[in-house]
């Protein structure tokens, strides 16, 4: 997947645990989990939207595009 969600960088700039994250956004912790861990296929503009709302950030300090050659290396 070329699209990195970087959550979890943000959670560590504010101190916030997934289980607050996901309460503020509306997801269950296993939804937060799935976007975390890169295996989710969508996200609703909606649920960006709440993610961003939460933690006072835009849409790319969330999102990264990878291209596949790079996720490679990694």
């Amino acid at each position: 997947m070329a699209i990195v969600v970087r959550i979890d960088v943000e959670l560590a700039k504010r101190k916030m645990s997934v289980g607050e994250f996901a309460e503020a956004v509306g997801l269950t912790p296993a939804n937060v989990a799935v976007l975390k861990n890169g295996r989710a296929k969508a996200v609703r503009f909606s649920t960006l939207e709440a993610m961003c709302r939460v933690l006072e950030c835009q849409p790319g300090d969330l999102l990264e595009y990878v291209p596949d050659h790079e996720l490679e290396r990694v």
